[in-house]
Parts: structure tokens; C-alpha cells; sequence
């Protein structure tokens, strides 16, 4: 029987004054979410102090009995611990925090018009077969210190005293361990580490009625910030994305081990990326390209934001409610005052050779409110005359060369490739010399 090894997940993570904001406006236009990228996990963590609840979405596609999920995880966790959620608050966590794309529409400039900046808004077979398996597995210094079923998952919580003892137990259970494992498993013993083992029960799956794989929570204390994501790659084909939605009271949330890179954002682009496919097209490109510039060692920021507004939103705001069911423990779950929470999203493209050590956070101080941002401006085609309007018109050709030579840049596009799909002659600027790009502010 195929398992999957799925361990892009824990250890011992954990993250969870609304300052005068002025808002970035424009007409909301698409998103780049998840959906997007191939391979991509998501995961939710709620940090305060040394609590954690972590929120697992899988991508696993396949049949559900072939489905199984190896975590490391820093402490015991008794039944009450774990949880069943619901994807739903996942995607629209995605959906909020997604990279955008907006447009404007460039006025009469005849018409001189004041606009106020906006602001935030506010049986007794099956216990001999448990004896057994925990016979077995005695044998091979792993010790089964819990079995539980929540929801559809059947969950087992193991300690070993050696990896190739744990590595042998897995493979007699049905799991698939590549090589280059044990030395993996191995590390988390010396860190005192327990496992959390999933599999889908497919009798309870029937019986409450789900056809999909729900995520599974676990809280947690401990002084650990972090996230295990080296067990997933032994087994990975090719680079894989991870999304981490970081949701805590103070502030924004970084990596202290790897770079922690904001992506460019608020750039004027062309408008033919409003058809349809082009933006995706143009966030994966981008994105690659961003990758490949910090020699694919870096995690990158895509948004930050205080959780009770947004500007422009991709999606509303999450509710205190849902805030609640994904783990932010101080929120009460009505909607009579909203929580401080402020949502960091983080989107990592990783593999073994770049990514050596698992990831390790930080919660910072740091609230300014920041997302991955992209701008349309539609040209004013009016026919009224004055000063203004000749200057408009003039500048308006190099404003399109910019916004072609600025595509290029972002994706490595072909230049003359956008200036055909722009439509009209956009003129091609004579290149600066490198002097007068020098102090160019």
C-alpha cells in the first residue's frame, strides 16, 4: 500500500492599537492565490507567548486511503489537542492575504480634484491488535504513546530511541521512507521530538459525509518558533511552495535563519494584464524571477496587515469567529469588538539544497501594513484642451515605455514581446548611461 509522507509541517511554532493607516485605494482587479502554484502547502500559525495552534492543509491528491501525514511535533499532545478544521477558513485566509491586482483611471487632468486619503475601517480484535502493533514497535525502541481518532484521522503519537528503529516501524506500517530519512529523523530524536501520525479512516470519513481531506489542528506550548519542513523534502520531486499565514497580536512575523525579503509591490504595468490568465502569468513569472534574484535562499513577505481592514481587499475581512475556529484564542468569537491580530503571509519555494535547516521565526514589533500590490492605470482619452492636458499627453507615451521595461524587469520577458501585446506604438526609450541612473531617486 503507496503512503505519502507528508511533513512540510511543525515542531514547536507558535504566533499569534490600531495605529493611523492610510490606505493604498484603487478598484480591487484579481488575486494571485495559492491556486496558482503546483506543490503548494498552507499552513496556519496562531503564535502568543509559547502558544501555538498550527492549521496543516494538505495538497495530497489521490485516493484518501493512500493518504498519511509523518510530523514532527516538540511535545506530547493529548486527544483534546487536536482538531479537525475546516478548509474553508483556510482559502479565505488565502483570499484576504492573496497578491493583488488594482486599477485607476486616470481623470480630466482639466480638472483639478482634491481626493481625502482614505483611512482604516474601522472492540476487544482491535485492542489485541493494538497490543500487538505496540509489541512490535517496542521491539524496535519506538513507543506508541497515544492513539486517537478525531474526526476522519486515525492519530498515533510515537517516540523512538533510534531513527532507524522509527524508519523501520514506518516502513512495516505502510509508508513509503525515501532514502536520506533516517538521517533527517534522526535530528528531531536528538531535539527530543515526538511524531504525530495520520492516516484517513475511511469508515468515519464515510459516515460524516466528507469527500475531501479536512486540515488538522494541534495546539501547543513551547518556547519554539518554528517549522519543521526538512522531512518533506526527502521525498519531494523538484522544488515544492509553502504558504505560512502567521497570525499574532504585535506584529509582523519574519524568518531568523533565511532572508526575509518583501516582494516588489506598487508598480505601474500594463493593462492588457486585466485579461484573463495574464496576471497569473505574470505573478508566477514574477515570482520565479524574484526566486532566482536572491539565489532561492529567501522567504518572501507578501503581505502584512492589521487584520480588521483592508485596502484594497482581495476578499473581507475574517470574522472573529473564524479568527476563533483558526486558533487566535484571544479573539471571544463575537464580532462586538474585533481582536488585535496582525496577519503576516509568507511564501516559500524551497528544496534540500537551499533550504538545509527548518524554518525558525520571529514575531517583530514591526506593524506597517505592506502586500504584494499591482497597478493598472487607464489612460484619459477625453478631448478637452488646456496646459495640463497637452503635458498629460506628452507624458503619457513614456509612461507606457516605463510600464513595458518595468514588466520586463519583474518577469525577464521579452521587452518587444510586451510592447506588441500593449497594442498601440509604445516608443522604446534611449537607455540612460550609467551615470544618470546613479543618484536617480
Amino acid at each position: 500500500m503507496r503512503r505519502t509522507l507528508f511533513g512540510v509541517t511543525l515542531a514547536s511554532i507558535v504566533a499569534w492599537s490600531t495605529p493611523a493607516i492610510l490606505g493604498f485605494c484603487g478598484f480591487y482587479v484579481s488575486k494571485a492565490d495559492t491556486k496558482l502554484f503546483n506543490k503548494a502547502s498552507q499552513v496556519v500559525l496562531v503564535r502568543d507567548g509559547d502558544r501555538t495552534v498550527m492549521t496543516m492543509a494538505s495538497d495530497f491528491e489521490g485516493e484518501p486511503k493512500e493518504f498519511a501525514v509523518v510530523i514532527p511535533v516538540p511535545t506530547f499532545l493529548t486527544r483534546e489537542q487536536i482538531h479537525v478544521g475546516e478548509r474553508a477558513l483556510v482559502d479565505h485566509l488565502d483570499a484576504y492575504s492573496a497578491p493583488r491586482l488594482v486599477e485607476y483611471f486616470d481623470q480630466n487632468p482639466c480638472e483639478r480634484r482634491e481626493y481625502p486619503l482614505m483611512r482604516s475601517m474601522a472492540a476487544p480484535s482491535a485492542a489485541a491488535a493494538m497490543m500487538d502493533a505496540a509489541n512490535l514497535a517496542k521491539a524496535l525502541g519506538v513507543t506508541i504513546e497515544a492513539k486517537y481518532t478525531v474526526g476522519e484521522y486515525d492519530i498515533l503519537i510515537l517516540s523512538a530511541q533510534q531513527s532507524s528503529g522509527l524508519e523501520t516501524w514506518l516502513r512495516q506500517n505502510g509508508y513509503r521512507i525515501p532514502a536520506g530519512a533516517s538521517e533527517v529523523i534522526g535530528s528531531y530524536l536528538k531535539q527530543n521530538m515526538r511524531f504525530f501520525v495520520a492516516k484517513v479512516n475511511l469508515a468515519e470519513q464515510t459516515r460524516l459525509g466528507f469527500s475531501y481531506l479536512r486540515p488538522l489542528q494541534v495546539a501547543y506550548e513551547s518556547p519554539k518558533f518554528m517549522l519543521p519542513i526538512r522531512l518533506g523534502m526527502v521525498n519531494a520531486n523538484g522544488p515544492q511552495d509553502l504558504f505560512v499565514y502567521a497570525l499574532t497580536r504585535n506584529g509582523r512575523v519574519e524568518t531568523t535563519n533565511y532572508r526575509t525579503v518583501k516582494l516588489p509591490t506598487d508598480m505601474d504595468l500594463p493593462v492588457y494584464l486585466k485579461q484573463p490568465n495574464e496576471f497569473a502569468g505574470f505573478y508566477k513569472s514574477m515570482f520565479a524571477r524574484q526566486v532566482e534574484n536572491q539565489d532561492g535562499r529567501a522567504v518572501f513577505l507578501e503581505y502584512g496587515w492589521d487584520m480588521r481592514w483592508c485596502d484594497p481587499c482581495a476578499a473581507d475581512p475574517l470574522s472573529n469567529d473564524e479568527l476563533r475556529r483558526l486558533g487566535v484564542f484571544w479573539a471571544d468569537g463575537s464580532d462586538r469588538r474585533p481582536p488585535t491580530v496582525f496577519l503576516s503571509r509568507l511564501h516559500v519555494r524551497y528544496d534540500n539544497a537551499h533550504f538545509p535547516e527548518d524554518l525558525v521565526f520571529q514575531e517583530t514589533s514591526d506593524r506597517v501594513n505592506f502586500q504584494g500590490r499591482y497597478v493598472l492605470r487607464h489612460a484619459w482619452t477625453g478631448a478637452d484642451a488646456c496646459s495640463a492636458a497637452t503635458e498629460y499627453r506628452q507624458a503619457l507615451g513614456d509612461r507606457r515605455a516605463r510600464e513595458a521595461e518595468q514588466l520586463a524587469r519583474l518577469t525577464g520577458w521579452n521587452v518587444a514581446d510586451i510592447r506588441k501585446k500593449m497594442g498601440a506604438d509604445v516608443p522604446v526609450r534611449a537607455e540612460q548611461a550609467w551615470w544618470e541612473r546613479l543618484w536617480k531617486k
